[in-house]
């Protein structure tokens, strides 16, 4: 992944003196404990400071540095070349880039094939390592051309770099003359202004100016826009906390005449009647799932159903504990005042009048406060995704123990849990009786090698799903009880089968990629690779066949589902914006591919002269105007999901009456060095060179240019706004930790934000 930058993007900001000041104090500091008595860094010590073990451009950074040739970097050297990368002009950059690129005698492509492709270091009196030729020839740009993809994860065949050579070049030279000058590089990157304002050099975060400290007025919390786009959701937790307080209030009242912590322990206990049915609420999965095609999905923050089934667990457990203490004190006020029986009696024997069934409501209670423990400690996320899901699965399945024990404690319970217990045992028993009607047939399984497992299941007859849906799994060659949720990557126009993309994180995500990978595992002939596919190695195929009786036994599978997602809002959203982060484009992929069979039903052409087009999209199911679909990931091999979807849209909409697109694909590789960094340009300007010659981008195969870094949200997010589209809805699966990114953005564009949740 790219590294901080050395020096910040030129235009946009001017280090302050007390920056530049504590900048080069903490560059000096981190010089002298690396440089040692000697107060010099060699070779090895400066490609260990930026964190790199073998570097093209370590080394060309290194000898550009040491201008006196003597083999090691002087603090004066570092300086004198920070100050010039910081504060210098344009010239003195781009001055600095070309002589990195001339890599010519002493060091240039004959001593570099010496040192295998990395020129050599000079010695103390070794002449000048500025002293190249003055120009760039085909080998020296093919030479660099290269580490810059090694730089940027990028693996592309050698006729590929190639013609990326021969594109930046034959763009470059602008005289024909065979090489390339400085004055031509300077005019050829005149056509990218964005890379001349801001060129930079990725290095060690210590070599890093400090950052802008930025100043905010109000806590984001606190915001207008917070509380707008999070209306739904405060509302529903005002109304929570609203009526806990008034069921505590109430009971507590109606007990005051019995002692301070008997009514404390009544207004509890009526908050618990209500929160532990409420927790059977939160999972009932196909109601909620009914309730998103209902007006009242814009009301309740349906898509946090998880979230809040998990605050309300954690509330049922302090209110236990409160509920508990408070009936222990006053049993022990009341031990003190009776002198006859010990508090241990009142707490472990069966009293007539005490409560619950037969008296026995202290036992019961104790072994509430238990389980209820027990559950919230095997809960943890560190026990789930540890490979220990069974302990988690089987703890949480004493949720019938805990009810069961309500029933017999709480004499009121019952009619707070008469109406949710019914939903939840009849949800319970329809996905049952399904699971029990047979399991399904894994027709194809597609192995990746990003760790990706492709599944094709026999669709059930009668499934019918919406795009983004997903469904819980079941193979019981992997795991017996164990039920995952995945998202549904096949549109529901697909009437044969299912696509599920597994990638393989945890214990048994790698237990079921590992287990189709095993080469004894089919009994019937695998299918055969195609030629492409056999010279690239990037797929493995398990073809269950008619013959495939044996495996079919050992690999067969169930699902219960589908349940919704808030992706299911995107068809009636007017501009929707849909960022997936690597295996997190698997709800937008079935919405794409819904989006694609559409454009095929509305297709027209004219019988006379065969001019095709595709009528508008929009209607009572979908309002949509236009969707904007961004894709991240951290290297090149993930593309390899759904590259050939992404093809057939491009394909479809090319077809379509010329003008503006209704959907616009955006694809960025965070591995891959930005622009503006010295270690990338040239790559990144013979990538867009080729790319606008052949019309394809060289990392994917698709016409949209695959973008390096990371996005820019605030000007992805000013050009969505721009285009006035209508209301602007974004739709995010991926990392926790993006998603807070996104959202902070959107609250200030004033964009609505859902995200993935199971």
């Amino acid at each position: 992944a790219a590294r901080p930058a050395l020096c910040p993007p030129a235009g946009s900001r001017t280090m302050s003196a007390a920056e530049d000041a504590e900048w080069l104090r903490q560059v000096r500091k981190q010089f002298g404990n690396i440089a040692g008595e000697h107060k010099e860094i060699n070779l090895e010590e400066f490609k260990s400071a930026l964190q790199v073990k073998e570097s093209f451009f370590a080394e060309r950074f290194f000898m550009l540095f040491d201008s006196d040739g003597s083999g090691t970097i002087s603090l004066e050297e570092l300086l004198k070349a920070l100050s010039l990368l910081v504060h210098g002009n344009q010239t003195d950059k781009l001055r600095f880039l070309f002589q990195v690129y001339d890599v010519d005698e002493p060091w240039g492509c004959r001593g570099a094939a010496a040192h295998g492709g990395v020129p050599a270091v000079t010695r103390r009196g070794a002449p000048s390592p500025r002293a190249g030729s003055g120009c760039i020839d085909p080998d020296e740009l093919r030479l660099v051309l290269r580490w810059c993809l090694r730089e940027s994860a990028i693996a592309l065949p050698e006729e590929r770099l190639a013609d990326l050579t021969r594109a930046l070049f034959e763009a470059a030279d602008k005289d024909h003359s065979g090489s390339i000058t400085f004055e031509e590089l300077r005019e050829e990157l005149e056509g990218f202004p964005e890379v001349m304002e801001n060129l930079t050099i990725s290095a060690a975060s210590w070599l890093k100016p400090p950052p802008p400290t930025e100043r905010s007025c109000r806590p984001r919390y606190l915001t207008r826009a917070y509380w707008h786009n999070h209306r739904g959701k405060l509302a529903f937790l005002g109304g929570y906390v609203g009526l806990n307080l008034l069921l505590f209030a109430l009971a507590a009242l109606r007990h005051a005449g019995l002692g301070g912590w008997l009514a404390v322990a009544r207004g509890c206990g009526q908050c618990l009647n209500f929160n532990c049915s409420f927790l059977a609420v939160l999972m009932l999965r196909r109601c909620l799932t009914w309730l998103r095609a209902t007006p009242i999905a814009k009301v309740l923050p349906l898509d946090q159903h998880v979230v809040f089934h998990q605050l309300v667990g954690y509330v049922v457990l302090a209110l236990a504990a409160v509920h508990t203490g408070a009936h222990v004190a006053n049993f022990s006020r009341l031990a003190r005042q009776d002198g006859r029986r010990a508090l241990a009696e009142y707490l472990l024997s069966a009293r007539p009048g005490a409560g619950g069934l037969g008296g026995t409501a202290s036992q019961t209670g104790l072994a509430l406060q238990g389980l209820l423990a027990a559950m919230l400690a095997f809960s943890s996320p560190c026990i789930r995704r540890s490979g220990h899901f069974e302990v988690f699965y089987w703890t949480h399945l004493s949720y019938i123990s805990i009810w069961t024990l309500l029933l017999l404690h709480g004499p009121h319970f019952w009619k707070w849990f008469a109406v949710p217990g019914c939903l939840f045992a009849l949800e319970k028993v329809v996905g049952l009786a399904r699971r029990r009607g047979g399991g399904l047939r894994i027709v194809e399984v597609n192995l990746l090698p990003s760790k990706v497992t492709h599944l094709v299941i026999e669709r059930p007859q009668f499934f019918r799903y919406k795009p983004g849906d997903y469904v819980y799994l079941n193979i019981p060659a992997i795991a017996t009880y164990e039920w995952h949720p995945f998202t549904i990557s096949s549109a529901p126009e697909q009437q044969e089968t299912l696509w599920l993309h597994i990638r393989s994180l945890g214990q048994w995500t790698n237990k079921l990629y590992e287990y189709f990978q095993q080469p004894e595992l089919p009994s019937a002939e695998p299918k055969p690779l195609s030629r492409s596919l056999r010279e690239k190695r990037c797929r493995r195929w398990v073809q269950v066949g008619a013959d495939g009786a044996q495996l079919l036994a050992n690999a067969g599978c169930y699902i219960d589902g589908p349940y919704g997602t808030p992706t299911r809002r995107i068809f009636t959203s007017e501009h929707a914006v849909l960022i997936g982060a690597g295996i997190g484009i698997t709800p937008f992929a079935s919405i794409l591919q819904s989006i694609m069979y559409r454009y095929r039903r509305r297709k027209r052409s004219c019988p006379s002269c065969h001019y095709s087009w595709c009528e508008d999209l929009r209607d009572e199911e979908m309002t949509l105007r236009k969707v904007d679909f961004i894709w991240i990931n951290r290297d090149q091999k993930h593309f390899e999901w759904f590259v050939s979807l992404l093809t057939k849209l491009e394909m479809e909409q090319a077809e379509q009456e010329p003008g503006e697109q209704f959907l616009e694909m955006h694809m960025y590789m965070t591995s891959a060095l930005s622009k503006n960094d010295m270690k990338a340009i040239g790559l990144q300007m013979a990538l867009d060179l080729l790319a606008a010659k052949e019309q394809r981008d060289s990392i994917t195969g698709l016409r949209t240019r695959t973008q390096p870094g990371r996005p820019d949200w605030s000007k992805v997010f000013r050009k969505v706004a721009e285009e006035k589209k209508g209301k602007v809805q974004v739709f995010f699966c991926g990392s926790p930790a993006l998603a807070k990114v996104i959202r902070a953005h959107c609250e200030h564009f004033g964009f609505r934000f859902f995200k993935e949740n199971f």
